[in-house]
């Protein structure tokens, strides 16, 4: 074996350990190129092509056509429609979203005009007893389990129609409802006015929403305060699951957001404070 003297030149001189500023360059190019490598294997378009996952598609609109006959239509006299969807992630349950388009939670019934001669169909009670009972006829008549849900308008539809869906079903069917952020409340917002009173009287009103409304409660209340679900759930019999904000700036904030959107004043009411903000929050009871 030869032995190199300890006088001879090193292999590498310390100069040449340490990387150019082009090497730097590449390998940053190199780390970018794999992290980005790395993102569309795991969560982009390499993924499904990789793993053999299926991508997603959009779930079909379909249209009642016939429901037109029956005067089941949307506003602007268009037939409305939902989307379904078989079960095959939830195992054997099926999905249908029904299309909002009546403006008032498919509970009106009447017809009007605007003031350009157009005519303004309110028929969302009759959309909605249309898609049930096609709902019906292809298949969720045999079902085991059922729920109805919404959000928002959606959950007031379901306050007003959670009694006559599960009607639709054997008493040896479980039926259910489940409200999200549907449980509008008839209170004063910080103009010290009830706005939700009175757009719902305008809804209540003009749509014909009376017929779907408890009479218990016409009896001794205006059909406004009806429309509420402070008054509805007293006469819902059917288990009912409510998920709804304690603190709901949507329905607190109406004076600062209106003169915001119609720009009648440059400043804003500043209504931050301290939790609990509404007073109520400090008794909240189980509904």
């Amino acid at each position: 074996m030869d032995m190199v003297p300890a006088s001879a030149e090193p292999l590498l001189h310390p100069e040449q350990c340490q990387l150019r500023p082009s090497d730097h360059r590449r390998w940053w190019v190199l780390v970018a190129a794999a992290l980005l490598l790395m993102l569309l294997v795991t969560v982009g378009p390499l993924h499904p092509m990789l793993f053999g996952v299926p991508q997603s598609e959009p779930v079909a609109l379909i249209l009642l056509t016939a429901a037109q006959e029956k005067g089941a239509v949307c506003l602007d006299g268009t037939p409305p429609g939902y989307h379904l969807q078989r079960g095959s992630d939830f195992y054997n349950w099926n999905k249908a979203y029904v299309r909002y388009c009546d403006g008032a939670s498919f509970s009106g019934d009447a017809e009007g005009q605007a003031e350009d001669g157009t005519i303004l169909h309110f028929r969302g009670l009759r959309i909605y007893q249309a898609v049930i009972d096609e709902l019906m006829e292809k298949g969720l008549a045999n079902a085991t389990q059922a729920i109805l849900t919404g959000c928002s308008a959606g959950g007031l539809a379901t306050f007003v129609h959670c009694d006559d869906f599960s009607a639709r079903f054997s008493h040896k069917v479980s039926v259910k409802c489940l409200v999200d952020a549907g449980f509008i409340l008839d209170v004063k917002d910080i103009s010290g006015q009830r706005s939700f009173r009175s757009l719902y009287g305008g809804v209540v009103h003009l749509q014909n929403v009376r017929q779907v409304l408890p009479k218990d409660c016409l009896t001794n209340k205006e059909p406004t305060e009806c429309f509420f679900p402070a008054e509805l759930i007293k006469s819902i019999h059917t288990p009912m699951f409510i998920v709804n904000s304690g603190y709901d700036p949507a329905q607190t904030v109406a004076e600062a957001v209106g003169d915001w959107h119609h720009g009648r004043t440059q400043g804003v009411k500043e209504v931050d404070c301290k939790y609990p903000c509404n007073p109520t929050c400090n008794s909240q009871s189980p509904l």
